[in-house]
């Protein structure tokens, strides 16, 4: 026998599981550090994608048990619509299954392979089978099947099967046990759970640790993220072999209404004018296409005007739900600054459609002497690993941010400060560098897309710095006015044997501003009393509405108007007067700064208040100035240091 028939008969299929089995690494099963915190993600990503195509609140339960030597079991439970009983082995045991992979839409998992693959990484571990609990409201009883991955053939082999009596009305259990490491700080499941939470303030999630310890991170809103729309795909996002293959399948007879129907953005007569373009006829049967023919079909793609692709398959998190959801895991850490979040107008890339959004907070305990802390999110997924090849922290990099008062030499590199700087991309394809989804591709068009939204960002932290400058300087004015000017009128007019002569309008020519500012008290173990002061240092009398949007704690009590999560007062204040209020937190250990917002009155007489901003959907007063025009993003430059000082005053 010769040697290729001796070699020929050595070669075999290989089955996906059994590939993934000796190449665990490449689905970030790399240590056992790493290997829990990749179970849990993938199972708390599924649940968080059942509840939402459900339209169901997001109530998840996780629990870490250990089990011996860097042996853990772990435990994902949720309220989802449930898996139907004939799915569930394929589900759990057969890697490339799913439902997302062909969807052209936004979703955490797509390729089937996440929560098969850490059934496997169990079996391989500990050689222990998994336990999947199961009901769909439909049905009285749930479904208990244990089961493990036969790895030869790619198929599950389930071990038992038993109907149960389950207290949930629906929902899925998963129990995997497999070897790993925990952790609690850094690249933890902590850690990944609380910026799940972050990104995800319509979620509740529970989670016991090893040793007891149980975290409550509570729903922030209790409205769901819109649902995502399926679309065709886009022509420019078309491979050669991938166009041959619709066309093969495509139950169109005619070339055009293949165009229209298997494809976003054509319509009839787009589709006429890229067969004309390609030298095609309208009317030919598309499965008779040839390699040259599919070839200039593509060539003519791209000398077409085309729309970009609906956005209606995305689902950004928006401005308000970034800040809610910074606010309920980060409120321990108190930030002094809040940045407005930047949502980005949607773009394009190869076709694929996406939203760049991101968030800053600054300032309060956040260590100033360390590089400033990435949140890096896709498609509303934490990043926790190979922050130094994504995209994202690329991005930051690039920006000069000594502009916008952060330390970082030459220019470039992470910053050292107090801040976070949080970026999601949404999209229906996310280009990430491998199977395990840790790092976004440098992609252009993406990079810049986010270095646009983290100078707009940096704006907000340069002017909030400045603001801070200004306040501090007027507050020795402040006290000159208030404490010393009287003092001085009152003992000038007993030297000259004279009454004491009205301060109202030199005060206020000296001040001319709006003054509001807060002191706190403790008034119980875990209540802060916040007592707000607003000033009218101006000639005429001030009429406007003062909000109060504390970062931590729960209202107890107000003189003004509770709402969600934020204090309303209408100020009516005549020239030099004060006015008095106060609010009451509890469930809070230390206080933070609440952030205040006025409307119905012109900002640039304000201080110790920002403009109302405009995503609370509060139908903003008349009398209010724009601080400036809308910028134009994609030519946007950093505004020198005087036309910011104009911009403050």
């Amino acid at each position: 026998m010769g040697v290729a028939h001796r070699m020929a008969r050595k070669q075999r299929e290989i089955s996906v599981a059994e590939f993934f089995e000796k190449n665990k690494q490449i689905l970030g099963f790399d240590s056992l550090t790493k290997a829990l915190v990749v179970s849990v993600k993938e199972a708390v990503d599924n649940s968080l994608d059942a509840c939402e195509e459900a339209q169901i609140l997001p109530d998840i339960f996780v629990e870490i048990r250990h089990e011996g030597k860097d042996e853990y079991r772990i435990i994902v439970e949720d309220n989802g619509p449930g898996i139907v009983r004939k799915n569930i082995p394929l589900v759990f045991g057969k890697l490339l299954y799913g439902s997302r992979f062909h969807a052209i839409r936004q979703s955490r998992g797509q390729q089937g392979i996440g929560i098969s693959a850490v059934v496997l990484y169990g079996q391989l571990t500990t050689g222990k089978p998994a336990r999947i609990i199961s009901k769909i409201s439909d049905e009285d009883v749930a479904y208990e099947i244990i089961l493990t991955i036969n790895t030869k053939k790619n198929e599950p082999r389930v071990i038992k099967e038993t109907p149960i009596i389950w207290d949930r009305p629906h929902g899925t259990r998963i129990e995997v046990v497999l070897r790993g490491r925990y952790v609690r700080g850094k690249q933890s499941v902590f850690e990944y759970l609380q910026q799940t939470a972050i990104v995800n303030p319509h979620a509740q999630i529970t989670f016991i640790e090893p040793d007891g310890r149980k975290t409550v991170f509570k729903r922030a809103s209790d409205k769901l993220p819109p649902p995502t729309r399926e679309i065709k795909p886009h022509p420019h996002g078309i491979e050669l072999g991938e166009l041959i293959n619709m066309a093969r399948s495509t139950k169109a007879y005619r070339l055009t209404s293949f165009l229209t129907t298997e494809f976003s953005r054509i319509s009839p007569k787009i589709a006429e004018e890229i067969c004309k373009k390609a030298y095609l006829y309208g009317d030919m049967r598309p499965q008779d296409i040839t390699i040259a023919e599919a070839k200039r079909l593509l060539e003519a793609f791209s000398k077409v005007k085309l729309m970009a692709p609906p956005t209606d398959c995305l689902s950004p998190i928006g401005e308000t739900l970034i800040k809610k959801g910074l606010k309920n895991v980060l409120g321990s850490l108190r930030p002094n600054f809040y940045a407005q979040p930047v949502t980005r107008a949607p773009k394009v890339y190869g076709g694929n459609p996406f939203v760049v959004e991101a968030g800053l907070v600054y300032g309060g305990e956040l260590p100033k002497d360390q590089p400033v802390r990435i949140l890096r999110f896709a498609n509303r997924v934490p990043l926790l690993y190979q922050q130094g090849a994504c995209c994202i922290t690329k991005a930051v990099s690039s920006v000069d941010w000594r502009r916008y008062g952060l330390e970082q030499r030459g220019g470039q590199g992470i910053p050292v400060g107090p801040a976070i700087i949080i970026v999601h991309v949404a999209s229906t394809r996310v280009p990430f560098t491998s199977e395990a989804k840790e790092a976004i591709a440098d992609v252009p068009e993406i990079r810049e897309e986010i270095e646009l939204a983290l100078k707009a960002l940096g704006r907000q932290l340069r002017i909030y710095r400045v603001k801070k400058e200004r306040k501090s300087k007027l507050s020795e004015k402040f006290f000159l006015v208030n404490k010393i000017l009287p003092e001085i009128a009152r003992k000038s007019a007993e030297i000259v044997e004279k009454p004491v002569p009205p301060l109202e309008p030199v005060i206020s020519k000296i001040m001319n501003v709006v003054w509001i500012d807060e002191e706190t008290e403790r008034v119980g173990d875990r209540e802060i009393k916040v007592k707000v002061r607003v000033a009218n240092f101006t000639s005429k009398p001030q009429k406007f509405v003062l909000y109060g949007d504390y970062t931590a704690g729960t209202l107890k009590e107000t003189d003004g108007i509770a709402e969600e999560d934020y204090v309303k007062w209408d100020i009516d204040i005549e020239p030099v007067s004060y006015a008095h209020h106060y609010f009451i937190l509890e469930d809070i250990d230390k206080y933070g700064e609440t952030n205040y917002y006025i409307d119905g009155i012109n900002p640039g007489i304000v201080v110790g208040a920002e403009p109302l901003p405009g995503d609370w959907n509060i139908k903003l007063g008349e009398i209010i100035e724009e601080e400036n025009d809308e910028e134009n993003d994609e030519q946007e430059e950093d505004l020198p240091e005087d036309t910011i000082e104009e911009v403050v005053q």
